[in-house]
């Protein structure tokens, strides 16, 4: 299930798990980013923002991705290295088009339900990136970089 090489703190660690298409696996992976970002020096309020984007990813991927299927699982990959972390979370949906997404900000969107979650990672992560894969499924990628003298 879970892959994590055991290495100094501030060294390269990998980890990758599939979690099941439930809420409560965005409380796993927002647990074991943050575990592994404080490892590597982050500072609370760092740490926070990307628990955070972390958390709003795994959502999107379960509710939007996966619709809650028992039988699709949403990947997550956690790397680092001294000065970044980054985060992929992966589901097995059919997949959206980013420019299909409508302004949050907009006047006409603002009491809607839903529709911020990418605009808060972006506002949350350093880097942030979306595919759509094929032959299903889409990928996000997160990254955010350790702030120095602080």
């Amino acid at each position: 299930m879970k892959n994590m090489t055991d290495e100094s703190p501030g060294e390269s660690k990998q980890v990758d798990t599939h979690l099941d298409s439930l809420l409560e696996s965005a409380d796993t992976a927002e647990h074991l980013v943050v575990e592994v970002a404080s490892r590597i020096g982050f500072q609370e309020e760092e740490l926070h923002k990307l628990g955070m984007a972390v958390r709003e990813s795994v959502v999107n991927a379960v509710v939007h991705g996966n619709r809650y299927s028992a039988k699709k699982k949403v990947h997550l990959s956690i790397s680092n290295s001294q000065d970044r972390i980054t985060v992929t979370v992966t589901d097995e949906g059919q997949g959206f088009d980013v420019s299909s997404l409508r302004n949050p900000l907009a006047d006409e969107n603002l009491l809607e339900q839903s529709g911020r979650g990418i605009f808060l990672i972006r506002a949350f992560v350093d880097e942030f990136h979306i595919r759509r894969l094929v032959p299903s499924g889409t990928e996000v990628t997160l990254v955010k970089y350790k702030q120095t003298g602080i």
